[in-house]
């Protein structure tokens, strides 16, 4: 297997192609909902949990046999069908410059999906790079019950405390010693008992020089 780089893709507005419109379809639409990407699937048919995200007006369906000419501006593709002929010609229209994902694993492939849990702007992935979807799968449960959906509030409110530190902290070894103290796993337990005040308040007693307690 090769050694893939990971990355995190800032997909806004830039065209996705799906060809397919079966189960592999369904997930990866559902992994590109929280982006704003302009997704085309391009299918005869498709499976009945497709249809609501129809809907969306980021997904188009061009409900149609597939051809070189769908994956024209593409920058990312997924040949997501159970035919391995049609899966060929998605890849043999692939130009050089864009990115190609098989889901039946054959021949070209420039990247996989990872497995994924949410929270917010806080992204855990994890992936065997294709050697075990089960174990994937496995590690992925584990981390969505060590990182709730209280992360998602969590990290947030270090977003807005680091914007307020840089502003009011001129000094780099300073700022960097209260960004430190910000991950006191006392803030994270606050904002899990909802008393985020408790952490503004703490964030106020680093800006202050106040002892924190």
């Amino acid at each position: 297997m090769t050694n893939l780089f990971p990355v995190l893709l800032n997909l806004d507005y830039k065209k996705v192609v799906i060809v397919g419109g079966g189960h592999v379809a369904y997930q990866k639409l559902m992994a590109l909902l929280p982006t704003k990407a302009n997704i085309i699937v391009v299918s005869p048919e498709v499976q009945d949990s497709i249809v609501p995200l129809l809907e969306k007006p980021n997904i188009t369906w061009r409900q149609k046999v597939f051809e070189p000419k769908d994956l024209d501006d593409a920058s990312l593709i997924f040949a997501a069908t159970n035919s391995e002929a049609i899966n060929d010609a998605v890849e043999e229209a692939t130009q050089h410059w864009q990115l190609l994902s098989r889901a039946d694993a054959q021949s070209r492939i420039d990247f996989i999906n990872p497995a994924v849990v949410r929270r917010g702007d806080f992204v855990v992935a994890v992936s065997t790079s294709g050697a075990s979807p089960s174990l994937t799968r496995k590690i992925k449960k584990e981390l969505e019950v060590q990182f709730d959906e209280s992360y998602a509030q969590y990290v947030d409110f270090l977003k807005q405390a680091r914007d307020i530190v840089k502003s009011a902290i001129t000094d780099r070894e300073e700022r960097k010693t209260v960004l430190q103290q910000l991950l006191d796993s006392r803030l994270h337990e606050w904002i899990q008992q909802g008393n985020i005040e408790r952490c503004h308040q703490y964030l106020q007693q680093l800006l202050s020089g106040e002892k924190t307690s």
